[in-house]
């Protein structure tokens, strides 16, 4: 079992920047592919990135690609998420995940963590 704690969201300005953590524990979480979602207030959760295991590998939405970069440090159990050039339209709560395998769909992720919100001012 892996409990995940996000950290790191707050009220930025746009085109602004942050980065957003994510804690693991146990001693797998380098085992599982790492995803991060968002959920806007009325909308669906998104999903917004995924990495590999040793993370070699990396996918993006395509409303982020270009401006966020995922990343983990396995040694440190913690999963990133760099924001760069914010928009209004990226103003959710942020969530990151765990899932066995590669996917973009939220129902493939075992474990979540409680979000963290973002909000991009104009």
């Amino acid at each position: 079992q892996v409990q995940l704690v996000e950290s790191g969201g707050g009220l930025v300005q746009v085109g602004g920047s942050l980065r957003l953590s994510c804690a693991a524990s146990g001693r797998t979480f380098r085992m599982y592919y790492m995803g991060w979602f968002r959920q806007a207030p009325g909308k669906e959760r998104e999903f917004v990135a995924t990495i590999s295991w040793g993370g070699a590998s990396t996918y993006y939405a395509d409303a982020v690609k270009g401006r966020f970069t995922i990343s983990r440090d396995n040694a440190k159990n913690t999963l990133y998420l760099q924001m760069n050039s914010l928009k209004p339209e990226d103003t959710a709560v942020y969530y990151c995940a765990a899932a066995g395998g590669s996917s973009r769909y939220p129902k493939d992720y075992d474990y979540w963590g409680q979000g963290t919100q973002v909000t991009v001012s104009s």
